[in-house]
């Protein structure tokens, strides 16, 4: 079990643990590990998703893949265009997609029995819509996931910031028991960000969408990456953050199993749950950029302070846009 964090920097690399590369002559620089593969796509040269050499091997490669030889730097897995050009978004989507439902029927990964086929999720900085990426695909390949949070506050009449946090129900597979942001979720593929959070506040958190529209306010994005358990051993994640400060009348409630409950904690309650390792971990990096942002955590009071803010925005070894 891994012992409790000890400090907010300790926090964000809990999120962001991957080692950094030097990007001060290229944008997308060769991973120094030689037990990665870029994942290229066709008629560019940039990597959009990054897999440890394990996957590579057990993979069960179809005709629409070109993997290189691992004795080549760098190691590179590319996507052929069975269009032609005349569909490469399609080509490539069915290529990925197929690969991955070859693999789940053969047993190849045991993450596949618990990931869902059917949610499509986009991909940052492809040059044409890879939007049919499941989720499963983008765990195995190490492609960018992109999340929206929204932390839900209020006042009191003394001015003390109060935040409702929802626990996670303990029958959950992937962190039981653990701290959400207030809502949370995976930005499908035909959703922006605020869409995403206007959705899940009404399913998740019974939230009426008239009040996200009205009072949720976009505050800019962490960005991370991190070792994984779901096939890659890369994950980048893109979060989206959110604020709405609401009125004591606005009450969250659990809509279905996945929260056992909402509570409305202070500043206090909630850096002692942080340090007692009670969020889940992109969930705490989250909370660290409100208290940033709040003025909660400042230069004045945290030694870290701009290790913090970098790391909570980290340049990316994978594009987020098109150019």
């Amino acid at each position: 079990m891994a012992s409790p964090p000890k400090t907010y920097l300790d926090l964000v690399k809990a999120c962001d643990n991957f080692f950094f590369t030097d990007i001060s002559y290229t944008a997308y620089p060769e991973f120094p590990d030689p037990e990665f593969y870029q994942l290229l796509l066709p008629g560019d040269s940039r990597p959009h998703g990054i897999l440890h050499q394990s996957v590579v091997a057990k993979m069960p490669w179809t005709s629409d893949f070109e993997v290189s030889s691992a004795d080549v730097q760098p190691r590179t897995v590319r996507v052929l265009d069975s269009s032609d050009g005349r569909d490469t978004a399609h080509a490539c989507n069915a290529a990925l997609l197929g690969v991955v439902q070859k693999a789940a029927e053969a047993g190849t990964f045991t993450s596949l029995s618990h990931q869902r086929l059917t949610e499509d999720l986009r991909t940052p900085g492809a040059k044409y819509p890879l939007d049919r990426l499941q989720r499963a695909v983008a765990g195995l390949f190490g492609i960018t996931r992109r999340n929206a949070h929204m932390t839900m506050y209020t006042r009191t009449p003394e001015g003390e910031i109060k935040i409702w946090l929802p626990f996670r129900s303990a029958h959950l597979r992937t962190y039981p028991g653990k701290i959400n942001s207030t809502v949370v979720g995976d930005i499908k593929a035909d959703e922006s960000p605020f869409e995403c959070i206007i959705h899940r506040a009404d399913l998740k958190a019974s939230i009426p969408k008239c009040l996200v529209r009205q009072h949720a306010k976009s505050c800019g994005a962490i960005t991370c990456t991190c070792t994984s358990d779901a096939g890659s051993g890369y994950e980048t994640g893109i979060l989206y953050v959110y604020d709405m400060e609401a009125d004591h009348t606005v009450m969250p409630k659990p809509q279905n199993n996945e929260v056992e409950e909402f509570n409305l904690w202070g500043v206090q309650q909630i850096k002692e749950a942080l340090f007692r390792g009670e969020f889940k971990s992109n969930c705490a990096s989250v909370m660290v950029d409100f208290f940033v942002r709040h003025g909660i955590i400042t230069n004045e009071n945290e030694p870290d302070y701009l290790e913090i803010v970098s790391r909570l925005h980290r340049t990316l070894a994978v594009p987020t846009s098109v150019n």
